[in-house]
């Protein structure tokens, strides 16, 4: 991706099941090289998860360019297999992609 292209920056949270840090973790240092090559096509440039340990919230946000979204993922079968993965250790749809709620902008310095 050309770095002089314009992003934006989207966040959100998901819920990871308790006793999982670990694991969620764990399959993440393990992530699928085509998880992240489909990542990158699709625009994400940067993309970090938190885990907020006493209420199992994951914080996230992405760097992406403005004309990626994150629906933009949802038909691929990589993504959906990386999906079925991850869905027994966190809270999903019923397609078995996460429950992802965004998060408002409050401050950015």
């Amino acid at each position: 991706m050309n770095h002089n292209q314009e992003t934006t920056t989207v966040a959100f949270r998901m819920r990871l099941k308790a006793g999982f840090g670990e694991e969620y973790r764990k399959r993440h240092e393990l992530i699928w090289p085509e998880v992240v090559a489909l990542l990158r096509r699709s625009g994400v440039v940067e993309y970090h998860i938190y885990l907020d340990e006493e209420t199992n919230l994951l914080f996230a946000f992405q760097r992406r360019a403005k004309k990626a979204t994150a629906q933009t993922l949802d038909p691929d079968p990589i993504m959906r297999r990386w999906w079925d993965h991850m869905s027994d250790i966190m809270e999903v749809n019923p397609d078995n992609s996460p429950v992802w709620v965004p998060c408002q902008e409050m401050f950015s310095l």
